[in-house]
């Protein structure tokens, strides 16, 4: 069971992160090892938003499975369901009756103005409603908590301040019924890139998953984009993928030693590429041993995620009643 934390004492802190497929190496960098060093520090509630991954993930025994995967991989990464709540978003339900109340005051030009809605207009022809009134169901996610910090990238502020401005423009209507939250901004992470040099993304499918088994692991690093340099000459550490993706996994040395081979040329990539293999493989190794442990008892983590929902519905419910009460749905 997860114990009961003081909101006294700690800020309560809200984050969440779609069920959209395996978890990668960017995912463990920008949100989830901050996550597991924030449990200490803060009463966090984490959340895999299954709501939010309806809009690109259609295939139902996908959506579960990469669901119950996101668990297995924040719990393996460190995540302690006894300092953190961890549970399904769609164990909620108050996520969604929540947005339904704050979309009857949101105005269409917020939505229409929102960064990402015109990312998605650019480049698609149909644009769903859900990705339309994505920025309604996160403020919900993150008022039905009385959530005090979100950390958020840059991409991702703008939603917060559209939440703010939700929950002010509620609270003139309707009286003092939700807390504001701010926005904290995640510490920067120097950008990640994947296969192909580009942001690692899935969407780009050029991801390296956290825990693939050592052959195809080897085969994905291998498959990193290179230029045709030839092996003797001296070659540039600073645009290379290689290097970039080094930094997060070998001590310091090891990092000044590939830089000074790069430049001192004689070493093809191959040979960085097998480095840069080892040093991922042996930085995961003690948590792909957790992974297999966890996952060899789907019981103990199905528990997690039903403590975790309990302990989300139980404060949601309180925020409920009172936001109910104030629109007029219950006397």
């Amino acid at each position: 069971m997860v114990r009961p934390l003081n909101p006294i004492s700690m800020k309560r802190i809200l984050s969440g992160i779609k069920p959209t497929g395996k978890p990668h190496i960017g995912n463990y960098f920008g949100m989830m090892r901050p996550a597991i060093e924030w449990q200490d520090k803060s009463e966090a509630y984490y959340f895999i938003a299954d709501y939010h991954a309806l809009t690109t993930v259609t295939d139902p025994v996908k959506r579960r499975e990469y669901s119950r995967g996101v668990a297995l991989d924040f719990l393996a990464c460190g995540l302690d369901p006894a300092k953190a709540v961890l549970f399904r978003q769609s164990d909620v339900p108050a996520h969604t009756e929540l947005a339904w109340i704050l979309t009857c005051q949101t105005p269409m030009a917020m939505l229409e103005n929102a960064h990402a809605y015109k990312d998605h207009l650019a480049k698609e022809k149909h644009v769903s409603h859900g990705l339309f009134a994505y920025p309604v169901l996160m403020a919900a996610d993150i008022l039905i908590y009385d959530s005090d910090i979100v950390p958020v990238g840059v991409d991702q502020k703008q939603h917060v301040e559209i939440t703010r401005d939700l929950a002010g423009k509620m609270n003139t209507i309707y009286g003092p019924i939700f807390k504001l939250p701010e926005p904290s901004m995640v510490p920067t992470v120097e950008r990640i890139p994947g296969l192909d040099g580009q942001k690692m993304s899935k969407s780009y499918d050029n991801t390296i998953e956290l825990f693939l088994e050592e052959k195809p692991l080897r085969k994905k690093i291998m498959g990193i984009v290179t230029d045709s340099t030839p092996v003797e000459a001296p070659k540039d550490p600073n645009t290379s993928s290689i290097v970039a993706l080094y930094r997060f996994f070998a001590p310091e040395a090891d990092v000044e030693k590939m830089e000074a081979d790069f430049r001192n040329g004689g070493t093809g990539y191959g040979d960085f590429k097998k480095r840069l293999f080892e040093a991922v493989w042996e930085y995961f190794s003690a948590m792909r041993n957790r992974r297999s442990e966890l996952a060899s008892d789907p019981g103990y983590v199905d528990g997690v995620l039903k403590a975790g929902a309990e302990k989300a519905s139980s404060t949601a419910n309180q925020v409920m009643e009172r936001v109910r009460k104030a629109v007029g749905l219950r006397d």
